[in-house]
């Protein structure tokens, strides 16, 4: 009998606190290296990483009075493209990365009081670069997923989704597949990355500081190349709620 699919994964601790003065990638890899052992970053792993360290080390953080209602609003205005729904000082709003979120996605938690983080500028290259200088320093073959905490329409509670990713395939196709019951699959395409990120964030939570995760024992046929801006937002001609 083949073994039963598993999957591991373990938050990355001892990181401290990211400025936009860290080297994330360096902070990272002597977290993962050697030096942690069994749980050193390998080939073939997936490395999660957190939207809000990565803006961090980015820079992209902005002063705001996180009493002032009205200059949190404007700040949403001037970084949505778009503003879809508008309830009081909730804003569901389109970013430059085509992102359909809460509040352009700016972000209060976890960041000192009179600043907001905001999303990178592109975090497809930010995963690519985290995964490039990863295997520079460690030699490893790896995907990356940059995570960030969405809503969902229609459904309570957020998870965490992918925003960024690198080095791994972002949607599985199973199209053309057989199901169990032998009939042919004609439209199922699971977002693993997606899947990956809310994996994660089970043992990062929302309070710990802990801004990263592995996870080991993807199959191989999911690393490759992909991205989230071409692979996962819908675009508008596709979308029957835009």
């Amino acid at each position: 009998m083949p073994d039963a699919p598993s999957l591991s994964v373990w938050a990355v601790t001892g990181l401290g606190e990211i400025t936009p003065e860290s080297d994330l990638a360096g902070v990272l890899s002597e977290a993962v290296g050697p030096a942690a052992g069994d749980r050193a970053l390998r080939t073939g792993d997936v490395l999660v990483v957190t939207q809000k360290v990565v803006s961090k080390a980015e820079g992209r953080l902005v002063p705001l009075d996180h009493h002032d209602e009205a200059a949190k609003v404007a700040l949403v205005e001037q970084e949505a493209v778009r503003v879809l729904r508008r309830r009081g000082t909730l804003l569901i709003t389109e970013t430059q990365h085509g992102f359909v979120c809460a509040n352009a996605g700016i972000d209060l938690s976890n960041v000192k009081d009179g600043i907001a983080a905001l999303l990178p500028l592109d975090p497809d290259r930010s995963a690519r670069r985290i995964r490039a200088d990863l295997r520079r320093s460690l030699g490893v073959e790896i995907g990356v997923v940059i995570s960030d905490t969405f809503g969902r329409a229609w459904r309570e509670g957020v998870t965490d989704v992918a925003i960024g990713s690198a080095g791994i395939r972002p949607i599985l196709d199973l199209r053309g597949t057989r199901d169990a019951m032998g009939r042919e699959l004609v439209a199922t395409e699971v977002c693993v990355i997606d899947e990956i990120a809310a994996a994660a964030d089970l043992v990062m939570g929302k309070a710990a500081n802990i801004p990263a995760a592995i996870l080991r024992g993807c199959p191989s046929s999911w690393l490759g190349e992909g991205s989230v801006s071409e692979s996962i937002v819908r675009r508008p001609e596709n979308d029957l709620f835009r």
